[in-house]
């Protein structure tokens, strides 16, 4: 975080002192001058109500926009003094829905911060959003959300389904006493620890000297019921968990691999907080790693370190605890690695379009957690950053090229979630892109897609393999960073709304015509009759030359073009070849088949091969 606001000060510093504006607000960002008047202040209590309700954020407070147009820019007016008494009053400006006044300073109010700034200072409020069942909170009997660099107001649907949700979570299995335990089950030294925890920055909470001191708090803090401990109490500072909670306490680890030795599986038992720690442990030493000669030969792990955190920290903080199953790690290295977790998605998360030729699967992110008590003890340790962090982080890195596309697997009590290492645009969609590089250029009118384009167009067209496959992805919409990659690949036809997408959750496709890789009817009318003698790795290498004719700048096909191009599709008989070399003769005896029986000719110019249009022709003399 300080890394990311020292960096924003540091752009935001050389913008005022050139007289520019760049575009430097977001989801989590706001800049405003400090008020001078009461309808000033307004706005900035309507972003800080948006922050609490969406993902927190912070307001640099002490610049201003200025200007219209290519004239537009920012100025840096500074902090005053006297804005202190106001900044103080901010916790205490909402309410809930029945209008009854809130004091937020502990729960979303971290310490602001006064920071030099050129010849001056600026203020930085920073804003945390509130645990799932503390939303949402109103101001002037209005709720907000933030949207992009907008504070929205929400609509009563959007209400009337958190305050469902909330009813929902109030009769969670995590404050239930949990059978035959008491309070001497909970752990002292565990406690305290939280406590610690608990206390940074700010003191809140005195250690404890024994349990029965720490009665009022655990009760407070749902540790405890009924004289008995809770789950969430078992969980956070239990003895014994194995023995009291069964398999809602184990992570079972195995490596898929057909050597399989011993040290490949491992079942790790535990509180959820060393039960974080060893599974994350358990999957850095068992998945491959690289060494990185650009970083003086540093080793490299196939998949980010923060995504396997946030992968295992989001599926133990959300796993359905009702369920008396354990989460499986898997580990099939070079290929993916799962988790599988108990639970399921809500069903107003899933989007489920089948059809004849059109499979759309795909999971709606969403920030509530299933176990909110459970995600406020998490955030205390920086384990769970209540932000649906866990989505949004493996969409950005995919579409930054740092893994591929992330899918789930739903089974009937359970959810899975692959990771596969390696790129979003690797050999698959490169062949794919330069298959339809004429088409795509007519599309664009000559201009080229930028990398952010190429990589939204190619997680939309990913994602509909993976739905085929029975997996769902990850909704893209312009909530994000990528709106403009959307927008203008909306605007060119290379994407298009679904017929079932709304207004609140537009559900982008990539162009009917990219993701063709079947022409029967196109070839049947070049070849008639003559299509019916060949088996199927003649008919891919006639659709695919009938691609390049149609919609590639190289229109001859060569039969090493073909063997990567089929190759890279994964087509079922090159998956069962063991080696490329002996797919590549493969592929030349069968051009050698299609030229001497007439299909394919070479081309008067160049080298490789074009359709022959002439065959029924030729054959009708």
């Amino acid at each position: 975080m300080k890394a990311f606001i020292d960096k924003t000060l540091e752009k935001l510093e050389s913008l005022v002192q050139e007289g520019r504006y760049e575009a430097l607000e977001t989801e989590t960002v706001e800049i405003k001058p400090v008020p001078s008047d009461g309808g000033q202040w307004t706005e900035i209590h309507k972003s800080v109500n948006a922050f609490l309700n969406t993902r927190g954020g912070i307001i640099i407070l002490g610049i201003k926009e200025a200007g219209q147009g290519p004239n537009r820019h920012y100025e840096f007016t500074g902090y005053r003094e006297e804005a202190e008494a106001k900044l103080k009053e901010l916790p205490k400006q909402f309410t809930d829905r029945r209008g009854v006044e809130l004091d937020l300073r502990q729960d979303a109010f971290p310490d602001m911060q006064v920071r030099d700034f050129l010849d001056g200072r600026l203020a930085l409020i920073f804003v945390d959003e509130l645990p799932a069942d503390r939303k949402y909170v109103f101001y002037k009997n209005e709720a907000y959300r933030r949207i992009l660099t907008g504070d929205h107001k929400l609509k009563g649907a959007d209400i009337e389904a958190q305050e469902a949700y909330q009813q929902e979570i109030e009769l969670a299995r995590e404050m239930l006493p949990w059978p035959n335990t008491c309070v001497d089950d909970l752990n002292l030294d565990a406690l305290n620890d939280y406590i610690q925890h608990l206390n940074h920055p700010i003191k809140v909470e005195t250690m404890k000297a024994d349990m029965e001191s720490a009665q009022p708090f655990l009760e407070r803090k749902s540790f405890i019921k009924e004289g008995q401990a809770t789950l969430l109490g078992m969980l956070v500072c239990g003895m014994h968990p194995g023995d009291h909670l069964g398999f809602r306490c184990h992570v079972h680890g195995y490596v898929d691999v057909p050597e399989t030795i011993a040290q490949d599986k491992q079942d790790l038992i535990g509180n959820i907080l060393p039960l974080m720690e060893s599974s994350l442990s358990y999957i850095l030493r068992n998945i491959r790693i690289g060494i990185s000669s650009a970083g003086g030969g540093t080793s490299t792990p196939q998949y980010p370190e923060e995504v396997l955190r946030e992968t295992v920290n989001n599926a133990l903080a959300h796993r359905d605890y009702s369920i008396n199953k354990q989460a499986i790690i898997t580990i099939r290295p070079g290929e993916y690695l799962s988790i599988r977790n108990p639970g399921a998605f809500r069903r107003h998360l899933l989007i489920e379009h089948l059809t004849q030729g059109d499979t759309l699967r795909r999971v709606i992110p969403e920030a509530k957690a299933r176990n909110p008590k459970l995600a406020d003890v998490l955030r205390v340790y920086r384990k769970w950053e209540g932000k649906g962090i866990g989505m949004s982080t493996l969409v950005s890195l995919c579409l930054e090229g740092r893994i591929d596309i992330p899918a789930y697997r739903l089974y009937s009590e359970e959810v899975c979630l692959f990771l596969r290492p390696g790129r979003l645009i690797d050999d698959r969609i490169e062949t794919r892109f330069r298959a339809y590089d004429a088409y795509i250029e007519r599309k664009t009118r000559g201009r080229a897609l930028s990398e952010e384009e190429r990589a939204v167009l190619a997680y939309l067209m990913k994602a509909e393999w993976e739905n085929e496959q029975l997996r769902y992805t990850i909704l893209l919409t312009p909530d994000n960073n990528h709106f403009t990659a959307l927008l203008w690949l909306e605007q060119c036809h290379l994407i298009e709304k679904h017929p079932i997408s709304t207004a609140i959750y537009p559900i982008y496709i990539a162009d009917r015509t990219l993701m063709r890789s079947e022409f029967h009817q196109e070839l049947e009318e070049l070849f008639g009759e003559g299509l019916r003698g060949l088996d199927a790795t003649l008919r891919d290498i006639l659709g695919l030359m009938y691609r390049h004719r149609e919609y590639s700048r190289i229109k001859a096909v060569t039969a090493k073009m073909a063997a990567f191009y089929l190759w890279n599709e994964g087509k079922p008989d090159a998956r069962d070849i063991k080696g490329f070399d002996t797919y590549y003769r493969k592929l030349r005896n069968a051009f050698n088949k299609l030229e001497k029986a007439g299909f394919i000719i070479k081309p008067t110019v160049g080298r490789g091969f074009v359709l022959n249009t002439d065959y029924l022709s030729e054959r009708l003399i």
